[in-house]
């Protein structure tokens, strides 16, 4: 099926998988709305119509809502993460990234999705980080991630009936900015040479290798079309093997 005129929500679109996302379905002839909070990186994507909003409020929420009626696809890209000791987190920390990465996704799902088209799609991120604990200091993204799984499964059959499938993609290790972030923070927090970090990363992948993010979008793509429509309510793991 070619997916040319349809209309495609990325949120998270500045940066990493979201914008490798809102690229490759541009390139393949999609209307596309990046949704993003960071204006200036946002902007810088050609091709794509930009919406600049905060995704941690209802208000923000709405806005997406609104130039998204009509929808063929959701990608649910956007994401908070924030690292510290396991044991520093604190109740604004929970909120906060909850916010983020489990009520925006919830809100689009089921105020986007009721007036997307019947036969379209939505594809989660999630994250590795979802099945296999190795990074503490990352916990409470993790548990948000765990959380999108059972929302994916109860929206999936919540939305069967009009054909619209939906699905959770679990990436690995990733060449994005936030893969980065995390690199160099866990430096600080570990005290241990970024550079270190940096080469023992892959050590738990048989594959030996980060993805890029647009082996992550091609999976997207491949979801939203009609060869992937019968796929729904499913966690699909993209880790190179870290879990088998």
């Amino acid at each position: 099926m070619s997916l040319q005129g349809k209309l495609a929500v990325v949120t998270g679109a500045s940066s990493g998988i979201g914008r490798a996302t809102a690229e490759l379905l541009r390139d393949e002839g999609m209307r596309v709305i990046g949704v993003d909070i960071n204006e200036e990186k946002l902007k810088k994507i050609s091709g794509i119509e930009h919406l600049v909003t905060d995704l941690s409020n209802d208000e923000g929420r709405n806005k997406v809502v609104k130039v998204g009626n009509g929808a063929h696809a959701l990608v649910n890209a956007a994401g908070l993460i924030r690292l510290k000791k396991i044991e520093d987190f604190t109740t604004t920390d929970i909120r906060e990234i909850y916010a983020v990465n489990v009520e925006a996704p919830w809100f689009l799902m089921s105020n986007l999705g009721r007036v997307m088209k019947d036969g379209g799609s939505i594809v989660n991120l999630s994250s590795v980080s979802a099945r296999l604990t190795v990074t503490q200091e990352t916990a409470i993204y993790a548990s948000s991630k765990t959380a999108l799984l059972a929302m994916t499964r109860s929206w999936a059959h919540a939305y069967a009936p009009r054909n619209i499938n939906v699905n959770a993609i679990l990436p690995g290790i990733t060449d994005t900015p936030m893969q980065d972030l995390v690199l160099r923070k866990l430096s600080e927090l570990r005290n241990i040479p970024y550079e270190t970090l940096s080469t023992s990363r892959l050590e738990s992948v048989p594959m030996k290798r980060a993805a890029s993010p647009r082996e992550i979008a091609g999976f997207i793509r491949f979801l939203i079309s009609d060869e992937g429509k019968y796929i729904t309510g499913q966690s699909l793991s993209q880790d190179g093997g870290a879990v088998m």
